[in-house]
């Protein structure tokens, strides 16, 4: 059957959504075609580039009736780095989407009826990221250092970041002056040469206290002393420099190997009240502001008593466990990363919590045989990764039967999914609350409420 559109036709078009990747969503004749750029409720005429069986890709020639919502954006950089998707729509355009993408992901894949609540979102919602993880190349001018566009290894060279601390801008836009100088080499993808591959920059929100960590493709470091120099001359506030040194040909960022070539190994962050030490491979969430939102509305969503034993799956460094832990009687966290227990083990400590206790492995795995133990658990907390909950746990939760369960989600998709699962199985979905960690982008965090029928 032939397409209503071809490639290279010209059409006027009605946005009507946008998609996950903040691509703006036309049909003609039934026939879908992404727009980069486009936004809801505007008519805009369009040049079509591609066509494929079941959809089409299209640029915008001219916006003939704009969005309510549209804005400039204010990055020099939006549209070419693929950091942000949704700088050219307002901020509450922006928390309007993300209700409605939610709400319309619960019916459209997980049949939830329950409700949704109007997305939290923030008062200031740029330099949020309190870490940055930086690539840099080099090219025939010299090097470059930025983030990587859309879809592909092909880096933006950039000065700075609306949505980064001000600490990891000057690294980002000094540092690559300076390797020359220094005879520091950056890394080149294609041939696997060079020395400095990524530097990554943490920044603790409530202490000030900055880590910046200069990923090497080798061990040896002789330009070491003259990194540290400087590195302290562009980031005075500086307390940790790590060299993490990946040798590997890879995508990922992080190596196994850390080592502290000045001042502290971690550095320190407080979220409600908690404190938490984050070393170089800690996982720790990016925007400490909707952290503390989004975990106080788990502690919230948790009812807790003072009488409960909590399970927490997918724990990390013990960032949600400690929050649960101040209510909670026990806290039992599990998390398949050996080095984040170790983490989470010692933030516990940090704070004087005499009630946790983490053990390391997969969830599916340690809370069955907890369960078989005897460790009944009250309350159940997850917060898995995009992916969603292993099939094995949502069936132990599911035989086992805690009263209450607390999804929380960084992928409203698996979430609708894995809630249908949980329904089917004797639960009822009794709220769900969006939370916006990630303003600019197309992302949208959620915590849901279950209880059993």
């Amino acid at each position: 059957m032939a397409l209503p559109v071809k490639k290279n036709d010209r059409r006027t078009v009605y946005i009507e959504d946008l998609t996950h990747d903040g691509n703006g969503v036309a049909k003609i004749d039934g026939y879908p075609l992404f727009i980069q750029g486009a936004l809801p409720q505007e008519t805009a005429e369009i040049h079509v580039l591609k066509t494929l069986k079941n959809y089409g890709f299209a640029k915008i020639v001219e916006i003939k009736e704009p969005s309510p919502d549209r804005v400039k954006a204010p990055c020099i950089y939006f549209g070419k780095c693929g950091g942000c998707q949704l700088q050219h729509l307002s901020y509450e355009g922006q928390l309007k989407w993300k209700e409605n993408m939610v709400k319309n992901v619960m019916k459209r894949i997980g049949k939830i009826d329950a409700p949704v609540l109007p997305v939290k979102g923030m008062q200031d919602p740029w330099n949020y990221r309190n870490k940055s993880q930086i690539p840099f190349s080099t090219t025939e001018t010299g090097p470059i250092a930025g983030f990587y566009k859309s879809k592909s290894h092909e880096i933006v060279d950039m000065e700075r970041c609306l949505i980064q601390v001000g600490e990891a801008d000057a690294i980002m836009a000094n540092l690559k002056k300076e390797l020359e100088e220094i005879g520091l080499q950056p890394y080149n993808e294609a041939s696997h040469t060079g020395m400095l591959r990524h530097v990554v920059v943490r920044k603790g929100r409530a202490t000030g206290e900055v880590m910046v960590v200069l990923v090497t493709n080798k061990h040896k470091f002789p330009q070491k002393d003259a990194a540290i120099e400087v590195v302290r001359k562009l980031v005075p506030n500086v307390t940790s420099i790590v060299q993490n040194i990946n040798i590997e040909k890879t995508n990922v960022i992080l190596g196994n190997e850390t080592y502290t070539l000045w001042g502290k190994d971690t550095i320190e962050d407080t979220i409600g009240g908690v404190r938490f030490e984050i070393s170089a491979r800690s996982f720790y969430q990016v925007n400490p502001v909707q952290t503390e939102v989004l975990y106080k509305q788990a502690l919230d969503y948790a009812q807790l008593k003072g009488d409960e034993t909590v399970i927490d799956a997918y724990c990390g460094i013990g960032t949600i466990s400690l929050f649960l832990a101040e209510k909670a009687k026990q806290v039992m966290g599990v998390e398949i990363v050996e080095q984040a227990i170790e983490d989470a083990k010692r933030n516990a400590e940090l704070n004087g919590f005499t009630n946790t206790y983490f053990e390391a492995g997969p969830a599916e795995e340690v809370i069955p045989r907890w369960y078989a133990d005897g460790k009944e658990a009250d309350v159940l907390v997850v917060d898995p990764p995009r992916k969603g909950c292993d099939e094995a746990l949502l069936k132990t939760i599911i035989e086992h039967k805690p009263k209450r369960v607390v999804y929380v989600s960084c992928n409203p998709a698996t979430l609708a999914r894995d809630l249908r699962i949980l329904e089917d199985g004797g639960y009822k979905t009794v709220e769900i609350q969006p939370v916006d960690m990630f303003p600019q982008t197309t992302h949208c965090e959620a915590v849901a409420w279950l209880e059993q029928k």
